[in-house]
């Protein structure tokens, strides 16, 4: 999509906490993965398009006390990374969160507040259909005022759209700009590139989840778009 950048934000770079680590072969069932140290990285991507609109997707592990505090390697640097790239979080007009996890969305929040004054924060129905616990009280709603909820496919920003992508959780969505697509957790390891159906352990609906990852990367291939993925090594890679 002309005069459209897309710039990845690392957020953190470390390996899961033992709070929820596992060997790669039970996290990944039936993928031959040796037991190494699975180091992530934790990418969140500002979209600006031509008419210099801003476009946050996923906002972070958030602060050392967020709800990815026991397992992430808190603090996230997201505010930081925002500052490099030349910009206020006042700025940001629309944040599209994949999904409510807390190493995806604890960043919604500073100091109890929404840490985008200005922004539209974008979610699934179905994904606040399933909000509870600490995700629902501390990171739902406080935003609630700047909510916008959709459901299936929607066009967010000028040229940038969502499309539910279930599985992984119920609300589940990535999203697109021109010929790149913000895969949030629909592929966690490169091993699902080879092979869409291996599932992965913390998938709420694996079954579900490999079924999406097949029918969604099919699509892509076939377009041959760029992945723009939350936790590979290295944030862009096309099919």
């Amino acid at each position: 999509m002309s005069g459209v950048e897309v710039t990845p934000l690392c957020d953190a770079v470390g390996p899961m906490g033992a709070a929820i680590r596992r060997p790669l072969a039970e996290m990944f069932p039936g993928s031959g993965l040796q037991d190494e140290p699975w180091v992530l990285h934790f990418h969140c991507y500002l979209i600006r398009d031509a008419a210099g609109r801003l476009t946050l997707v996923d906002t972070g592990i958030g602060d050392e006390d967020s709800p990815a505090a026991s397992w992430a390697p808190v603090p996230g640097t997201l505010a930081g990374e925002l500052a490099a790239a030349g910009v206020a979080p006042a700025e940001i007009g629309t944040v599209v969160l994949t999904h409510l996890h807390s190493d995806h969305a604890s960043g919604v929040v500073t100091d109890g507040r929404p840490a985008f004054e200005n922004a539209r924060y974008v979610l699934q129905q179905a994904e606040v259909d399933a909000a509870r616990g600490p995700v629902l009280d501390r990171l739902l709603t406080p935003i609630k005022g700047q909510l916008q909820v959709v459901e299936g496919h929607a066009e967010v920003s000028p040229g940038v759209h969502v499309q539910h992508a279930p599985g992984h959780t119920p609300g589940h969505q990535i999203a697109r700009v021109g010929d790149v697509a913000v895969t949030g957790d629909l592929v966690l390891h490169p091993v699902q590139l080879d092979d869409p159906a291996i599932r992965y352990a913390y998938d709420d609906d694996q079954e579900t989840a490999a079924r999406t990852r097949a029918e969604v990367l099919q699509a892509l291939r076939a377009e041959r778009a760029i992945l723009a993925t939350a936790h590979f090594g290295e944030p862009f890679l096309r099919l």
